[in-house]
């Protein structure tokens, strides 16, 4: 064979393998020079045909990788950055995080301890993963945070919204600090606004600041002047016309840091802390101890217990998952006055007014299979009672769950009175005078809050206030009990 034909075919042979990648395993690149290849004519039907068929890595989807770094898993479940456009008013709070890199930056640190439980308990609930950052405009993600206005922990709760969704508060306890407890009812919250206003979060967020009473009303102002009624177009207060831009604009530094010059130290993708039933009293120095925790870590864990001794408040602990086990090993081998001392409960007690050392001894921890009506049987009180002194609209009730059991509503600061209603007939029993309770309306009250309150039912309470509309004003005085 001369070498311009053998070299025609070579030629040949590489041009068809060139076309037809997916029959390359059959083309016999160094067998070239020793066989003859077949014609053309017996080639093309066949290249034809497997040309056709479509390579098997291009119907394969790539595995999704579960993100390493809890601050990629947050990223993935952002729901609010759609048709934000062109925002001074974000791009102004950008501006201030990209200018205080730092503030973020120690935030992050501090709740590197809680972002993933509140990560795994918004996405339970399928709720924007932005709102794992609230608590670093509410607190910085300080769980000791206290406010001028009285508002508490990581979520900056104040005393009577905290009080509604069940969190205790006591000299020794502080529901508002405990990592889960307040947790829960912030998402709680956020979820009830949220229905409140037809699924919109921006309006949802701006009254988790201002209350639903000052948003409702400036809903009302723009529908009366015919103006748009979206969150963008409400006159609110300047705190809360910059707290929903600052939620906005936080969430986009976290989408690109390096962009805005941040350095987010990573934060494992896993579960920082476990929870440990106890059930005695201990102070958390010598759990730490036993446990070879860091005592100041423990008390970050644990916030709620305020005098570092779980005196009241749930039988719990939250500690590091590295460290449960061995803790759950050594409270069972260990005696009581191992964990607690009698000279640590004396500080604990000297100044406690009776009230206080007797809601303690009146408090009831739920275990599984109990109800509302076995509990208020056992301990001789009336379930409506119940439901009153803890709060409670339903019967519902959760393992671990901390019940009073008795009324401890403080009677000071008048903001509810009790009076007597005016009737003529009082030589009827049954038409003897009967107490008519009010109250004084506060900033960001509304009627469905204030409903929800007091276990009335809105028809009730419009019926009893006729002169009322739906939005309210501070200082204003509402019946919320009346005469049967």
């Amino acid at each position: 064979m001369s070498s311009s034909i053998r070299k025609a075919i070579n030629s040949d042979a590489l041009t068809r393998l060139a076309q037809a990648i997916a029959v390359a395993v059959s083309a016999t690149l160094a067998g070239c020079s020793s066989h003859v290849p077949q014609t053309e004519a017996t080639h093309t039907p066949n290249i034809a045909a497997r040309a056709k068929q479509k390579p098997i890595w291009l119907s394969e989807k790539p595995t999704p990788q579960i993100p390493q770094d809890v601050w990629e898993r947050m990223r993935q479940g952002f729901q609010l950055q759609d048709n934000l456009g062109v925002n001074p008013r974000i791009e102004q709070q950008r501006l201030w995080f990209a200018s205080n890199p730092s503030f973020l930056e120690n935030a992050g640190e501090r709740g590197s301890l809680y972002i993933h439980y509140i990560v795994e308990r918004l996405e339970e609930r399928n709720m924007p993963l932005e709102l794992a950052l609230l608590p670093v405009i509410e607190s910085a993600y300080n769980p000791m945070a206290y406010s001028r206005a009285n508002a508490v922990g990581l979520w900056q709760f104040i005393p009577s919204t905290g009080r509604y969704f069940n969190l205790r508060q006591t000299r020794f306890y502080d529901g508002r600090r405990d990592i889960t407890a307040s947790t829960t009812a912030a998402m709680d919250y956020l979820t009830r606004l949220h229905d409140m206003f037809n699924g919109d979060w921006l309006l949802a967020l701006a009254a988790y600041n201002a209350g639903e009473g000052t948003v409702s009303r400036a809903i009302e102002r723009n529908e009366k002047l015919g103006l748009p009624t979206d969150y963008w177009n409400l006159p609110l207060p300047a705190e809360t016309q910059a707290y929903v831009p600052k939620l906005l604009a936080l969430s986009q530094v976290v989408l690109a840091p390096e962009a805005y010059g941040v350095n987010l130290n990573p934060i494992a993708n896993e579960p920082y802390f476990q929870v440990v039933e106890i059930n005695q009293r201990m102070d958390l120095s010598k759990v730490a101890a036993v446990a070879n925790i860091d005592e100041d870590e423990l008390f970050q864990l644990n916030p709620a217990f305020k005098q570092r001794t779980t005196i009241d408040g749930p039988q719990h602990l939250l500690v590091p998952t590295s460290k449960a086990q061995l803790l759950t090993a050594s409270l069972s081998t260990m005696r009581p006055e191992e964990l607690i001392s009698k000279k640590s409960l004396k500080p604990v007690f000297e100044g406690a007014d009776e009230s206080e050392v007797a809601s303690l001894k009146r408090a009831y921890r739920v275990k599984r299979g109990d109800n509302l009506a076995a509990i208020a049987k056992a301990n001789k009180v009336a379930v409506k009672d119940l439901q009153r002194w803890n709060k409670m609209t339903g019967k519902n009730l959760k393992v671990g769950q901390t019940l009073v059991m008795q009324d401890t509503a403080k009677r000071s600061g008048g903001r509810v009175n009790t009076v007597v209603a005016a009737n003529s007939k009082t030589n009827s029993k049954a038409d003897k005078q009967k107490p008519q309770t009010q109250y004084k309306v506060k900033q960001g009250d509304s009627l469905y809050m204030v409903a929800k309150r007091f276990n009335v039912e809105m028809q009730h309470l419009k019926r009893w206030n006729p002169r009322v509309g739906q939005a309210l004003k501070p200082g204003q005085m509402l019946t919320v009990s009346s005469p049967r």
